[in-house]
């Protein structure tokens, strides 16, 4: 009896085989290993490895399933930490390759081994799993309307051991935790930790899409990562590389003898940003073997949601292309891509319904993170890299001309709600000579620290979810650098220090205010929109019954009695201040509360009189009169217990 079935063969030509990584690569049992590969276009296929001494005549699989092109085999006595290779021949072509399907790869150049580099090692994926309370209460969808705060971590570079050596899986589980839940964040996203022989890829240059990166341990030990920050209530989200892969001639490229995985058209194979090549999305085994990987994070993983990387890069042919092939119909958009990408999000949602599939799309494309139903591409979330553009830019420029790029800060409200947005400050804004966060900021240190504050609390107060790259939370000073560990020195600064505090009560206040949650066009209204003369902005965030009023001032000029109109009468009590000196400010603009007036301002009937700090940034929830909040007491009082509200 062979390894595949019929409905295996069928699903596989058709390109609908979503759980192949069941099927393919090395699955152990009792006795031996059953080994299967695609290599449509080869003469020959053999396992070789440790069990045979690397001999590619000992153990040939064969081939089955006719166009399916696929091999299997079996062999007897081949167990768990075996390595192994496929030995792959055409004609006069002839290569040792690592299986794409591999759940774990081999160092580049293993001491001792040199011919078994990035080999495969068979592997069995059982983990004791202890987060169901976690699994059965994650959101999912139902984030929109929550709180979802991610911060961004290179595992390799967050912090290192006393001998140099990055932290493993398991080392870093309860320090990060630690560290994540001090913060507030709700979530952990990893920069990609399937396997990438070039370090200084950052993982974005995949050989082994099943296989997380040995550098910080096995499978069981990056499980062990993701379950424990999962029973400390933090979500985990993994960044997904479907747009290329690297070239490594181990890996993918030329796998069979033939374009396999990649555009057999030369136009279209390369990609020039990276000098990687693309998937060629045509294909039902790429289909086959792409979707059915996005679904393996989510399940052996346990992953709480995938970001998609460079899907712009997807959706265009042309992109970052001086020559490209246009599509059946003469248009530029890549129609299987977009096919592919919809497939994805449908079956992860099929199958997870409580995850969170995000889209890094940095153009224009229309409903990126709308059903498919709609038209849409599917995806819950798509990060807002025009907002992340224009408010970088506008912080970097000298206070005294930022009234002339007023617009700039203004305009990102235009099309807040087109989709549903995560705010992203990540790890491509500190690198490539771009500098740190901190080094954006104009003036000196004390500005620099108080331009960080600032640029923080509107990233909170701004409509759409928020992420931030690990770093920022403190103010790093120079730029990222994935061979050495975050500069956590700085926190004996009191400038850094006050930052990192400041993050830490900005987080928990967007933690605890559903006002903040609020993402729809109800949840935001401009109070202060066109005083670009000043340089300060002012806007309401309302959900439920919660307002909060966010004034910012991007000068270094304090500014008093500034007048600000009002949608609700009455007092409005200061939550945050950046400019507190416990965040390293100069104490200006302190209050409890500040009360309405009647005298018209910004078209409103109510206004009040504020101190605005030194680029400085100050949060205010409005307080119900003491009758009118006992009145609503009692009214919730006298609610029937289950009365539901209308509509529901």
């Amino acid at each position: 009896m062979g390894w595949f079935t019929q409905d295996d063969f069928d699903r596989w030509l058709a390109g609908e085989h979503f759980d192949s990584y069941h099927r393919l690569g090395a699955h152990p049992d009792e006795h031996g290993v059953w080994f299967a590969v695609w290599a449509p276009h080869a003469d020959y296929v053999a396992v070789i490895g440790d069990f045979n001494g690397w001999n590619p005549g000992a153990n040939p699989l064969h081939k089955v399933g006719g166009w399916a092109g696929l091999w299997e085999g079996y062999v007897e006595g081949a167990r768990p930490g075996h390595h192994y290779k496929y030995r792959i021949q055409r004609g006069y072509y002839h290569a040792d390759k690592t299986d794409p399907y591999a759940f774990r790869i081999e160092a580049p150049v293993p001491e001792g081994n040199p011919v078994a580099g990035l080999s495969a090692i068979v592997t069995d994926l059982h983990y004791p799993w202890g987060d169901d309370d976690w699994m059965h209460r994650r959101r999912g969808p139902a984030s929109l309307e929550q709180p979802v705060a991610a911060y961004e971590v290179h595992l390799g570079s967050w912090r290192k051991r006393a001998d140099g050596y990055s932290l493993s899986y398991r080392e870093i589980a309860e320090p990060l935790a630690d560290h994540v839940e001090r913060l507030g964040f709700t979530h952990v996203e990893l920069l990609p930790v399937m396997e990438h022989p070039y370090y200084a890829s950052w993982g974005y240059q995949v050989v082994g899409y099943y296989a997380p990166t040995y550098r910080y341990g096995t499978p069981q030990d990056l499980m062990y990562l993701i379950d424990y920050l999962h029973q400390r209530g933090i979500g985990v989200l993994i960044d997904w590389v479907p747009a290329h892969f690297a070239t490594d001639p181990q890996g993918l490229v030329f796998f069979d003898g033939s374009t396999l995985y990649e555009y057999d058209d030369p136009l279209m194979r390369y990609h020039p940003d990276w000098g990687t090549y693309v998937f060629d999305y045509n294909k039902p085994g790429v289909r086959n073997f792409l979707v059915s990987n996005a679904l393996f994070w989510l399940d052996r993983y346990h992953a709480d949601g995938l970001r998609f990387d460079a899907v712009a890069s997807m959706l265009y042919r042309d992109y970052s292309r001086s020559e490209w092939r246009p599509n059946r119909y003469g248009g530029r958009e890549n129609l299987e891509a977009i096919s592919l990408l919809k497939t994805v999000n449908e079956a992860a949602y099929a199958r997870f319904p409580e995850v969170m599939m995000v889209a890094e799309e940095s153009t224009a494309w229309p409903k990126v993170s709308h059903p498919t139903w709609e038209g849409g591409l599917g995806f819950l979330y798509k990060w807002n890299m025009g907002w992340m553009h224009d408010v970088l830019e506008y912080m970097r420029r000298d206070p005294i001309h930022r009234k002339y790029h007023h617009h700039q800060f203004t305009f990102s409200m235009v099309y807040a709600y087109s989709e549903h947005y995560i705010l992203p400050l990540s790890h491509d804004e500190v690198v490539h000579g771009k500098g740190s966060l901190w080094g954006k900021m104009p003036g000196d240190a004390w500005q620099k620290a108080a331009g960080l504050r600032l640029l923080y609390a509107h990233m909170v107060g701004h409509p759409g979810k928020k992420l931030l790259f690990m770093g920022g939370e403190f103010g790093q000073e120079r730029e990222w650098n994935h061979d050495a560990e975050l500069d956590w020195h700085l926190l004996d600064d009191p400038l850094h220090a006050g930052v990192f505090r400041w993050v830490t009560d900005l987080f928990h206040l967007y933690r605890n205010h559903p006002a903040l949650w609020n993402d729809q066009p109800g949840g935001f209204e401009w109070a202060v929109l066109d005083d670009y003369q000043q340089s300060v902005f002012a806007y309401e965030r309302r959900g439920g019954d919660q307002t909060l009023l966010f004034v910012l001032n991007f000068t270094p000029v304090p500014r008093e009695h500034y007048r600000i109109g009002l949608s609700r009468a009455g007092t409005w009590r200061q939550l945050l201040n950046s400019d507190a000196t416990p965040y390293g400010g100069s104490g200006v603009g302190l209050v409890e509360r500040v009360a309405t007036e009647p005298e018209p301002m910004h078209g409103r009937e109510q206004s009040a009189a504020f101190t605005l700090p030194p680029l400085g940034a100050m949060v205010f929830a409005f307080e119900a009169p003491p009758e009118k909040a006992r009145r609503s007491r009692r009214s919730a009082a006298k609610k029937p217990a289950g009365a539901r509200k209308p509509g529901t």
